[in-house]
């Protein structure tokens, strides 16, 4: 089992910043591919970046490419996402989640998510 907690979600006004992070227990951490997904309300989840297990490849949706970075540290057993520029169109609860695949049909683990709110 692979345990993973988010944090940093909060408020943030339009064209802010905010950085979440995702920590991982259970499992080996490097071992698995990592991948943040959003759900605004009332939206089915979707997509938002992923990386690969030593962070050399990396993935993003159209709607955030150029504004969001994905990293992660091996170390720390955490993933990042570094939010700049932020749109209420971002306003949704954000998920990690964790494969032994990059870019899998399905994640393997899932958190619990982080809010994350941006006012007009």
């Amino acid at each position: 089992q692979v345990q993973l907690v988010e944090s940093g979600g909060g408020l943030v006004q339009a064209g802010g910043s905010l950085r979440l992070s995702c920590a991982a227990s259970g499992r080996t951490f490097s071992n698995y591919a990592m991948a943040w997904f959003r759900q605004a309300p009332g939206k089915e989840r979707e997509f938002v970046a992923a990386i690969s297990w030593t962070g050399r490849m990396s993935a993003y949706a159209d709607s955030v490419k150029g504004r969001f970075t994905i990293s992660r540290d091996n170390a720390k057993n955490t993933m990042y996402l570094q939010m700049n520029s932020l749109k209420p169109e971002d306003t949704a609860v954000y998920y990690c989640a964790a494969a032994l695949d990059y870019l899998p049909r399905s994640m393997d683990y899932w958190g619990k998510g982080t809010l994350v709110t941006v006012s007009s």
